[in-house]
């Protein structure tokens, strides 16, 4: 039996990946540890390994990355912190370029991605990549050509699976037609439910749902706001009471909260710990449309 007090990620439950790769539902995103504007190496190197660490050790065991995040930073970061990822596993991204912090700019050329995929199996030193997602769609190339230069990737044993980001259902169903998808990451918190159709698309599917800024809470956890007087009564903080609600909302939702600091995502994972009853879901569901 899971001690879930020491390893509180793994209250979260699991879900099955494409159906044959397991994870606890409460994973890591890694796009905080870079420099400013997710732009260039984090100020503490050593820190942002033992913060990787450190989740590991807290029960997370699905890590979220990008070949964008730097560039080229955080995948480095998690080889040196979990190679050779014992029970982890790593989901990257390709299909973004970067022109500088805070700018980027879809790049789905077919021979760019396989460039892409070539070089995170080197950075992440695999011979396989767990997850590989396209960043966004480049709407300058054949839909076709994107999707099915991952799939031929995939057929060459480079990719186990492929997820798309911050797509819409028709797209989803248009790739499926190209390749099996396994997930999607779109923006998605407590105030930004603007894709909950392809949320409920997912569900239905069991394709694995990973939603982005995942925190964002708003005038809710102000000090007199609905979430901060929930979370009181949970002796939990509203962030704790976000996940919670997230987790709750779908078995295939799978949060990956960022964070930089070992104190914030010790606080977060114990957001797994947290159950919610349906009138406790329901009161969050109605006060923050």
């Amino acid at each position: 039996m899971t001690d879930t007090t020491t390893r509180p990620a793994t209250a979260a439950g699991t879900f099955s990946l494409g159906g044959d790769l397991t994870v606890n539902r409460l994973g890591y995103g890694t796009m905080q540890l870079t420099g400013e504007g997710v732009w260039g190496e984090p100020d503490d190197r050593d820190g942002a390994i033992r913060l990787i660490k450190r989740a590991a050790e807290l029960g997370v065991n699905f890590f979220d990355s990008a070949d964008a995040y730097g560039p080229d930073v955080t995948d480095t970061l998690l080889r040196e912190a979990l190679h050779p990822y014992d029970d982890i596993v790593i989901a990257t991204k390709v299909g973004q370029t970067r022109q500088g912090p805070g700018e980027w700019t879809p790049t789905g050329v077919p021979a760019y991605l396989r460039q892409q995929v070539e070089l995170g199996l080197r950075r992440l030193a695999v011979d396989r990549i767990d997850l590989l997602q396209l960043h966004r769609i480049d709407p300058t190339v054949p839909f076709e050509d994107q999707i099915g230069e991952l799939r031929k990737l995939q057929d060459e044993g480079k990719i186990r699976h492929i997820g798309l980001s911050q797509v819409s259902v028709a797209e989803v169903e248009a790739a499926q037609q190209i390749a099996p998808i396994a997930s999607v990451q779109n923006l998605y918190n407590l105030t930004d439910r603007s894709s909950e159709d392809l949320l409920d698309w997912s569900t239905e599917h069991g394709v694995a749902f990973i939603p982005w800024f995942p925190l964002a809470t708003g005038a809710l956890s102000k000090e007199d706001g609905p979430l901060t007087q929930l979370a009181e009564r949970h002796d939990a903080t509203p962030s704790q009471l976000a996940l919670a609600w997230l987790l709750k909302r779908s078995p295939v939702m799978l949060p990956i909260p960022g964070t930089s600091s070992i104190e914030h995502l010790e606080d977060n994972l114990q957001g797994a710990t947290i159950e919610l009853t349906d009138d406790e879901f329901e009161e969050l569901s109605a006060v923050s449309e």
